[in-house]
């Protein structure tokens, strides 16, 4: 009998053994699937949103940097001229930023207004794209993210050259004394982007700096943005800011940010898979005690096998066939409840607080994952089967035939 025939053989013997035994092989295969549902469902999820978010913050540039101030402190020339005085700095810009609302018949929509160097902009963000018009030369003309333009995603409620009124918080002395109203007309319609969590172009109303000075009434800068001449010096850069303003300003990396990311995504992922160990070890314990149970149920049939001219090899392979099986059919059991969990989790979505972003993103259920779930599951019915396995091949066959 050549050996895959005899596979076959031993195959349908374990599946025969685990249908004698129901109840027994149920809550074992129960036990098996409860590691791979929890590995699939929240690796497949973690993966999913923290790669999203990397992708999103790196998009903002990898060579970028932003420049805040303290409360009690003013950005003026002198740290302009020094931020431009760096050697590794590409270039420097101030910018000013505010919070507003745009009136869309009856509806009232929250907006960002950032005042910023249009080359800057597009140059830091190279994914940012114009759909429709061009690049505002007057001060009274914008750029308007996608959300800003349409309503519902679909729905067109600006065009091009039309006004938009937007209410902006009034400042007399560095104090909120009330509100205004400042009109400015459509310029550019940016294309669809995606929330970047530090800022969201979809959201966004683009003004020059001459404009952020004139029609909003800001005289301090709310910023300055830096771009590095390449990302490997944007660390000096920050290191050099911080060293020589303290606590006088907050120099913000976007790289600095996705590796934060990356880490704590990292050490979430680490725990999850720490915890499917603890239930694939339990699953391991859970394999052997139902493989030990089975073997001595089946001395006698052990030692009519070995009788009639089974080796010890194959009684090994035969047990170890049978623990595999339930392994791999529970795996795929808590694989299968596992992308249907991670599904109904992943539609719940993410809202990021304090900026208000919420992200619905698929699972990501990739090949890799798969597969070190399956080999970790068929790691259970070796480990679990092994010891009953051994014992199994080692019964003497006069003994096994005498066993009641």
């Amino acid at each position: 009998m050549g050996f895959s025939a005899l596979l076959m053989d031993f195959f349908r013997l374990a599946l025969r053994a685990l249908s004698e035994r129901k109840i027994r092989a149920t809550l074992t295969i129960i036990g098996i699937a409860i590691g791979p549902l929890v590995l699939v469902m929240m690796s497949s999820v973690v993966r999913s949103y923290s790669d999203y978010i990397v992708e999103r913050i790196t998009s903002l540039g990898q060579n970028a940097i932003a420049v805040f101030p303290t409360e009690n402190h003013k950005l003026s020339d002198e740290e302009l001229n020094y931020i431009r005085s760096i050697r590794e700095v590409s270039r420097a810009e101030p910018f000013y930023s505010v919070q507003g609302i745009v009136k869309r018949g009856s509806e009232e929509v929250r907006v960002s207004i950032f005042a910023i160097d249009y080359a800057l902009l597009f140059e830091a963000i190279g994914s940012l794209k114009i759909g429709e018009g061009e690049i505002p030369s007057e001060p009274l003309y914008c750029i308007v993210g996608r959300k800003v333009a349409y309503r519902g995603g679909s729905e067109q409620y600006f065009i091009l050259n039309d006004v938009i009124t937007v209410i902006v918080p009034k400042i007399e002395g560095g104090k909120i004394v009330g509100k205004k109203n400042i009109n400015v007309k459509v310029s550019a319609i940016l294309e669809e982007y995606g929330g970047a969590l530090i800022v969201d172009p979809d959201s966004t109303i683009f003004l020059s700096p001459e404009a952020g000075k004139k029609l909003l009434g800001l005289k301090d800068w709310s910023g300055i943005f830096v771009l590095a001449r390449d990302p490997s010096f944007v660390k000096g850069i920050v290191s050099s800011l911080r060293a020589k303003y303290e606590d006088r300003l907050q120099v913000i990396a976007f790289s600095a940010i996705a590796e934060a990311i990356s880490s704590v995504t990292g050490a979430i992922n680490f725990i999850n898979f720490s915890t499917s160990l603890s239930a694939f070890a339990v699953a391991v314990a859970g394999v052997a005690a139902t493989m030990i149970t089975s073997v001595m149920e089946r001395t006698r049939e052990i030692g009519v096998m070995k009788a009639i001219g089974y080796t010890s090899n194959q009684i090994l392979l035969l047990i170890l066939l049978e623990s595999i099986v339930m392994s791999l059919v529970g795996g795929s059991i808590g694989i299968t409840l596992g992308i249907i969990g991670a599904h109904i989790l992943s539609s719940r979505g993410l809202t990021i607080g304090g900026i208000g972003l919420t992200f619905v993103l698929s699972p990501k259920i990739t090949p890799d994952l798969m597969a070190q779930t399956l080999s970790l599951t068929i790691m259970v019915g070796l480990i679990g089967g092994a010891l009953p396995a051994y014992r199994a091949s080692k019964i003497p066959p006069v003994v096994a035939l005498r066993y009641e």
